[in-house]
């Protein structure tokens, strides 16, 4: 069976896009030949900045030949039908078989197609490939209608086998395949030919080309390391930067370069970012002190004075580039030691969303949210409201303009250089937080109010304009929103009633969006929900007071905010499930507790879905489920049947059998043990005291007829049948679990 080599050669790739194409190369070409046919044994791809490779072991030499049957038309059908089918399956008359079917008699014939050569499938599937690629950015050059990522040069392709090497004939554009690559751009210009991939590589790696992205990326790092340890420092961990560094270098010689004295009092992180964004430099940091001292870059190739010129020339830049960040830095902690508040106030030219209002109108409501959060998070209101009027503030800094990704971060400098609380100001940075499922989620009081706002002011603002996300789509991070909501409220332990702050939120965003909508309403309004914590009843105490002069903006209010406030929390249930699956938490157990009053508290949900799970985890509880169910259904029908609810309570002396009487005291023992345990919020207590119905559950089952001739006996067990439901029920809703 003979290998497949490829390699695709051409001008620099983006880094970026490197990884995507190896997969795509392989997947587009080993797809295309085992549909026609051909299989292989393994696939690898390996790529340069100027080259993607994949090597395929073990391909099959010939496509199989293919014998398929095919039915025809009826024996007696018109000749053109006929003439049609022999068209289409390359048959003549004579070779047809005529068959009785249960239809009648058909013509049967069978068409085999001769396997074709390897060679000929790869150059059409490599043909096709190279034409379809799906780069996400392409060009043209030259005269020719060819898209690639950038010039494409040439293409290798060969067959090996024990014979040697055969070249698989194909062009593309001018482009004919051949059995040559180059080497090095500088060390080791010039073309070659290989026979093998083994040949191929080591050939490459002899001409300062290091094939293996791995290999260059385990390189970079242990020469970085090594050279920082030998300074008495250590390399800042950034695989993401390291993964982009070896997609930039065919032969990385690795270097370390000095930063100027006048910027090493940056922050580190203003050092670190400015380095990897600009310049895409590793940071060198004294482990004794934490600052950023010196600087890894990653050269393309060995020079005659050990890199000292390019080290000149990159230090030369990197000076210029961090004169920038020091201009921005001194100017922005001149801001904010004199008035930081200017740059929340210049938020307010800034739109946050069109429908939505400004950043400033935002940060309003979150403050407002933050104070209401308060004493449930177990932080002051006023430093709640402070902090969160100036976590955002650095959205105005000239530093973060600059980058981005530094929010945050910067403001807590800010913060602190304004000479506010070390609480308030980590809230700057931290409010952000969770931004996924690994991040860290912050504890301070203050900074989860904040971040419980911030999130909160999201999700509620776009459902209330109906931007809520669809299938795939989720263009303002909405389902992560909830999960940093859900871990925010999980991991601190925090009792609370999402219903309510719902309701607030959302008619503020009301208020945002329609400028019809009474202000002095809308503040009333809040109020009422702050006091009775039910906006149904908020809303009716304020269209009360107002009589006759509701407005129809006010009015529509009434049915918007609920029907809102439920979907959203429909919305938190699905991510929870989500989130719980992890744990082993079915969807069914965890609609059983949803069923329940409550269902808004999400600490209180999943308290009550882990104990249930673990409950119908054992055997006693699983089989509880089966007979509870098989209650539910008796009584249900019976109900149905005879017109009448079956819940006022069952008499014991109308108990005929041992089981029957001691399901009445299993039953009343169980709710003894259940209503103070649910009480106390203690489910595990709840869940074990319904599990030990079980046995009197089951016994009374075996025992008894239930629907007995006997009118008196059959009432008298539906209401038992009713004080099972009824106990059951009191714990979670069983009839939602599955099986």
């Amino acid at each position: 069976m003979p290998d497949l080599l490829i390699e695709l050669f051409s001008e620099e790739i983006p880094a970026r896009m490197q990884t995507r194409a190896g997969e795509d190369l392989k997947k587009r070409i080993t797809d295309g030949l085992v549909e026609a046919g051909l299989t292989y044994a393994s696939a690898a791809t390996l790529t340069t900045p100027r080259r993607l490779t994949l090597a395929v072991e073990g391909l099959l030499s010939e496509s199989p030949m293919i014998r398929e049957e095919r039915k025809g038309p009826k024996v007696g059908a018109p000749d053109k039908a006929i003439e049609g089918f022999l068209r289409g399956a390359g048959l003549t008359r004579d070779q047809l078989e005529e068959r009785e079917t249960p239809k009648g008699a058909v013509y049967f014939g069978t068409v085999e197609k001769p396997g074709r050569p390897a060679a000929e499938i790869i150059a059409e599937v490599l043909e096709a490939t190279i034409r379809n690629f799906p780069w996400p950015k392409s060009m043209r050059w030259g005269n020719g209608g060819l898209r690639w990522v950038r010039p494409l040069h040439s293409i290798l392709c060969i067959l090996t086998d024990e014979a040697g090497a055969q070249v698989v004939p194909m062009e593309i554009e001018g482009i004919k395949s051949g059995d040559t690559t180059e080497g090095h751009r500088f060390m080791a210009p010039g073309r070659f030919a290989v026979s093998s991939f083994e040949d191929y590589a080591a050939k490459l790696k002899r001409a300062f080309v290091v094939l293996s992205p791995a290999e260059r990326a385990e390189h970079i790092w242990n020469d970085a390391q090594n050279l920082a340890f030998a300074a008495g420092l250590e390399v800042v961990d950034d695989k993401g930067l390291l993964a982009e560094v070896a997609g930039l270098v065919e032969w990385p010689v690795v270097l370390m370069g000095q930063i100027d004295d006048e910027f090493l009092e940056l922050p580190p992180e203003v050092l670190q970012t400015s380095m990897k964004e600009h310049q895409k430099f590793f940071s060198v940091k004294n482990p004794k002190t934490g600052r950023i001292e010196r600087f890894i870059t990653v050269a393309n190739r060995e020079t005659t004075d050990n890199g000292a010129t390019i080290l000149a020339g990159n230090q030369k830049v990197l000076s210029a580039r961090l004169a920038d960040a020091k201009f921005f830095w001194e100017n922005d902690l001149r801001v904010a030691k004199s008035d930081i508040a200017q740059w929340t106030r210049a938020l307010e030219n800034v739109t946050f969303h069109n429908k939505l209002g400004t950043q400033a109108e935002r940060i309003d409501r979150i403050a407002a949210l933050a104070r209401e959060l308060a004493p449930v998070t177990g932080a002051d209101a006023d430093q709640a409201e402070k902090a969160a009027r100036l976590a955002k503030a650095d959205l105005s800094s000239e530093m973060v303009y600059e980058f981005p990704e530094l929010q945050g971060l910067m403001g807590r400098y800010y913060i602190e250089a304004d000479g506010e609380d070390s609480a308030v100001a980590a809230v700057a940075q931290d409010h952000y937080s969770p931004l996924g499922p690994s991040d860290d989620v912050p504890t301070a009081p203050l900074s989860v109010t904040v971040a419980l706002a911030d999130k909160l002011d999201t999700l509620t603002g776009f459902w209330a304009i109906e931007e809520k996300p669809t299938g795939s789509k989720d263009p303002f991070a909405l389902r992560r929103a909830a999960l940093g909501v859900t871990r925010l409220i999980l991991e601190n332990d925090l009792r609370l009633r999402l219903d309510r702050f719902f309701d607030s939120q959302l008619v503020r965003a009301e208020g945002a969006i329609n400028d019809a909508l009474p202000k002095s309403d809308v503040e009333d309004l809040l109020e009422e929900i702050a006091d009775h914590g039910v906006f149904g009843a908020a809303f009716k105490a304020v269209k009360d007071n107002l009589g006759d002069k509701p407005t129809a903006e006010f009015l529509g209010l009434e049915k918007k905010v609920p029907d809102a406030s439920d979907d959203l929390l429909s919305f938190f249930h699905d991510r929870l499930k989500t989130f719980l699956r992890d744990e082993g938490i079915r969807h069914d157990i965890i609609d059983a507790c949803i069923a329940m009053d409550g269902n808004d508290d999400l600490n209180l949900l999943v308290k009550r879905a882990r104990a249930l799970n673990a409950v119908i985890a054992t055997e006693d509880g699983e089989n509880l489920v089966q007979g509870f169910k098989r209650a539910n259904n008796i009584l249900t029908q019976a109900e149905e049947k005879d017109g009448v609810e079956y819940s006022y309570g069952a008499d014991i002396k109308f108990a005929e059998t041992d089981s029957e009487k001691a399901l009445f005291g299993a039953l009343e023992a169980a709710q003894a043990k259940i209503d103070p345990a649910l009480k106390a919020e203690d489910f595990p207590s709840a869940m074990s005291a319904m599990a030990d119905l079980r046995g009197p559950v089951d016994a009374f089952f075996e025992d008894v007829q239930v629907n007995t001739d006997n009118d008196i006996l059959r009432r008298n067990r539906l209401n038992l049948l009713s004080q099972i439901r009824q106990v059951c029920s009191s714990v979670a809703d069983l009839s939602r679990i599955e099986g």
